[in-house]
C-alpha cells in the first residue's frame, strides 16, 4: 500500500507561510518533551518502500531528477522491511537553493512502520545501517520555544528548520508532533524546478563515503580524497566489497571493512586519529582496530586456544568482516588456508554475524541496569570467564561477580599516549589522586630527567599500590606506549582487584609535535619521535574498558562498556 507523507505544519512564527498553507495549531504536545530540529532541506518530498518508491504524488510520472534515486532505492530496497517506508528528501536537481557540498543527494527525515513512525535516534541508526545521511540536527533538548526563536540560518543557503519530537507518534498525531519554520518568500526562481533543465546540485568529498555505505562500488582514490590521506597505491577494492555484499553487510560495517582494506599497511596508532574528522571516533578506532587485528588470521594457531582466542577477537571487533579483510589482502597460500580454517572455526562456535553477545549482554543490562562501574566491571570479567567456557548466561555471569555488585573495589584509570597527547590535562580534569612520573622526576630535582627513571618508576609503583589499597579511584599519568608497559600497571590493579581503564589519547602526531614544542618542559625531538614510533593503542579487551579521547581532551568512544556497541 501507498501512503502519501501527511503536509507539515508551518509554526506560528513561519515567514514563509503562504495563504494555502497550514499552521499547526498549538504547541501543547510539544511541551515538556524532547525534541529534534533539523535543517530544512530544499528538495523534492520521497518515500521509499521494499517494492517502489514515489514521489509526494502517488502517481508521479518519470522526471529526470529521479534517475538517481531509482539507482539509490535499488541497492537498499532489500534491506527494507515489507510495511515499512522511508520518507526524505531527493536532492538530485537544483530547486531555489544551489547546494555545492552535499552528502547525498538523498536525506531521510523519518522512517515508518506502517502507522508509526520511529523515534529519532531509531532513525538515525536504521537509515546509517542503510547507508542514508540525515538532515543536519541544529538543537537538540526539552522544547523551548526561545531557542527556536534564537535559532539563526543562512537564508541564502538554507531554506528553514523542522521541529519534531524525539520520540515516536503515530500518522494521526502528526500536526502536533511535527513542524516547520520556512524562510520568507523561499521560492526565488522564475518557473517551477520540474519544467526547467535538470541543474545537479553539487556532491561533497564525503559522498564517496555514503555511496559506499549504501553498496555502491567503492571508488579508492574517491575514499581517498574523502578521508584526506594519501597512498602511493591505492588498493584494488573489488574483492573485499564482494565478499561485504555476499556477507550481507552494509552501512557503517561495510564503509569499515572496505577502508581497513584500502588503509591494511598503515600504522595504525597513525590512522585512527587520522580518520576521526571524516568518520569520527568510534567508526575511526573501529577501522584501526580492524587493521591492526587482521594480520593474526594469518598466521597459525593452537587448536586447543582457538576458541577462547576467537571469542576475545569477536568482543574487540566484527569476526565476519575481519576474515572477509584478512582473505582478501593475504599474499601467500598458507595464510589464505589459515584464514579459511579461522572462518571455520568461527562459525562452529557462533562468532560470526554483527552481534554474536547480544543476548549475554542484553541479559546482564536488564540485570544491572547497562551503566556505571558496577555494570562495567561485571560485563568484563563475565567476557572473560565466557571465553574461557566457564559461563554461557547473564546469570552464571552474575553469580560470578556476587561479589562486586556492592562496587567496593578500587578504581584505576590508566592515560595512554605519547608526550603532548594531553594526558596530565585530561588526569588534573578529574580531581583524583594522580600518579605522575612527571612530577616525581620534578620532586627529585629536574622533570626532564630522565638518568633515574628505574627509581622514579618503582616509587610510583608503591605510590600507586598504597593508593589503591585505600579504595577509590587513582589515575597514572604516564605514556604507557605499549602493552608490555601496561601489563605492569594491569598485575598491579590485579592485585588490588581494581577496576581499570584506558583513556587512550588518539591525537595525531603533527598536533602533539606541535603541543609539545610549546610546553614549558619539552621532550627532545628524537625522544618524541622515538614515542610516536613506538605508540600501540590497546585493543579492547586489554583492560576492563577503554575510553577514547580526541584533540579536544573529551571522551568521544568507549570500548568494554555494558552500555556500549562494541
Amino acid at each position: 500500500m501507498r501512503i502519501p507523507y501527511p503536509r507539515t505544519p508551518h509554526l506560528p512564527w513561519s515567514p514563509g507561510a503562504v495563504t494555502d498553507d497550514i499552521r499547526i495549531p498549538r504547541l501543547t504536545a510539544f511541551e515538556g518533551r524532547e525534541i529534534v530540529v533539523t535543517e530544512k532541506l530544499d528538495g523534492e518530498n520521497t518515500t521509499m518502500y521494499s517494492d517502489g518508491l514515489h514521489a509526494r504524488s502517488l502517481d508521479s510520472a518519470h522526471h529526470p531528477s529521479r534517475t538517481w534515486i531509482k539507482s539509490l532505492h535499488a541497492r537498499i530496497a532489500r534491506s527494507i522491511p515489507p510495511g515499512w517506508r522511508i520518507c526524505g528528501e531527493n536532492l538530485f536537481a537544483r530547486h531555489s537553493i544551489p547546494y555545492q557540498d552535499l552528502e547525498s543527494w538523498f536525506y531521510a527525515f523519518s522512517v515508518w512502520n506502517g502507522n508509526q513512525c520511529l523515534d529519532w535516534d531509531q532513525t538515525v541508526r536504521f537509515t546509517r545501517k542503510l547507508g542514508i545521511p540525515v538532515p543536519r540536527v541544529l538543537w537538540r533538548g526539552i522544547f523551548d520555544e526561545r531557542a527556536l526563536h534564537a535559532l539563526r540560518l543562512d537564508e541564502t543557503r538554507q531554506e528553514g528548520y523542522v521541529v519534531r519530537t524525539a520520540d515516536a507518534f503515530t500518522r494521526d498525531e502528526f500536526a502536533d508532533r511535527v513542524a516547520k519554520w520556512v524562510r520568507p518568500n523561499h521560492v526565488q526562481t522564475d518557473a517551477h524546478w520540474m519544467l526547467a533543465p535538470v541543474v545537479e546540485n553539487g556532491l561533497s568529498p564525503a559522498a564517496a563515503l555514503w555511496d559506499l555505505r549504501s553498496g555502491s562500488s567503492p571508488d579508492a582514490q574517491a575514499l581517498l580524497t574523502a578521508t584526506g590521506i594519501d597512498l602511493p597505491e591505492p588498493v584494488d577494492l573489488t574483492e573485499i566489497s564482494t565478499r561485504l555484499d555476499l556477507l550481507g553487510r552494509t552501512g557503517d560495517a561495510r564503509l569499515a571493512g572496505v577502508l581497513a582494506t584500502l588503509f591494511h599497511a598503515t600504522r595504525r596508532a597513525w590512522l585512527a586519529p587520522h580518520l576521526v574528522a571524516p568518520l569520527g571516533m568510534p567508526l575511526a578506532r573501529r577501522i584501526a582496530d580492524l587493521v591492526g587485528l587482521h594480520t593474526k588470521l594469518h598466521d597459525p594457531f593452537p587448536d586447543e586456544s582457538r576458541r577462547s582466542g576467537l571469542v576475545r577477537l569477536a568482543f574487540a571487533t566484527d569476526l565476519e568482516i575481519l576474515h572477509a579483510i584478512a582473505a582478501t589482502v593475504a599474499t601467500t597460500r598458507e595464510a589464505r588456508e589459515q584464514v579459511e580454517w579461522s572462518e571455520l572455526h568461527t562459525e562452529d562456535s557462533g562468532l560470526l554475524g554483527e552481534a554474536p553477545f547480544a543476548a549475554l549482554r542484553t541479559g546482564l543490562r536488564e540485570k544491572l541496569g547497562g551503566k556505571g562501574d558496577i555494570a562495567d566491571r561485571c560485563w568484563a570479567e563475565t567476557r572473560e570467564a565466557y571465553a574461557m567456557g566457564r559461563v554461557s548466561t547473564a546469570e552464571e555471569g552474575i553469580a560470578r561477580n556476587w561479589r562486586r555488585l556492592s562496587g567496593d573495589f578500587p578504581r584505576l584509570i590508566v592515560t595512554v599516549g605519547p608526550s603532548g597527547s594531553g594526558k596530565s590535562t585530561f588526569a588534573a580534569g578529574h580531581g583524583d589522586p594522580i600518579v605522575s612520573l612527571d612530577d616525581l622526576r620534578e620532586a627529585r630535582g629536574s622533570r626532564s630527567d630522565q638518568q633515574a627513571n628505574a627509581a622514579v618508576y618503582r616509587d610510583a609503583l608503591r605510590r600507586l599500590d598504597t593508593l589503591l589499597a585505600g579504595g577509590g579511584t587513582v589515575i597514572w599519568d604516564a605514556t604507557a606506549l605499549n602493552r608490555r608497559q601496561r601489563s605492569v600497571l594491569l598485575k598491579a590493579a590485579q592485585r588490588r582487584d581494581a577496576l581499570t581503564t584506558y583513556a587512550v589519547m588518539l591525537v595525531r602526531d603533527d598536533v602533539v609535535v606541535r603541543r609539545n614544542a610549546n610546553r614549558p618542559y619539552p621532550v627532545p625531538a628524537n625522544v618524541l619521535t622515538s614515542q610516536l614510533r613506538r605508540f600501540g593503542p590497546p585493543f579492547p579487551g586489554e583492560a576492563h574498558r577503554i575510553w577514547y579521547i580526541g584533540e579536544e581532551g573529551t571522551v568521544l568512544d568507549t570500548a568494554g562498556t555494558l552500555d556500549g556497541e562494541d
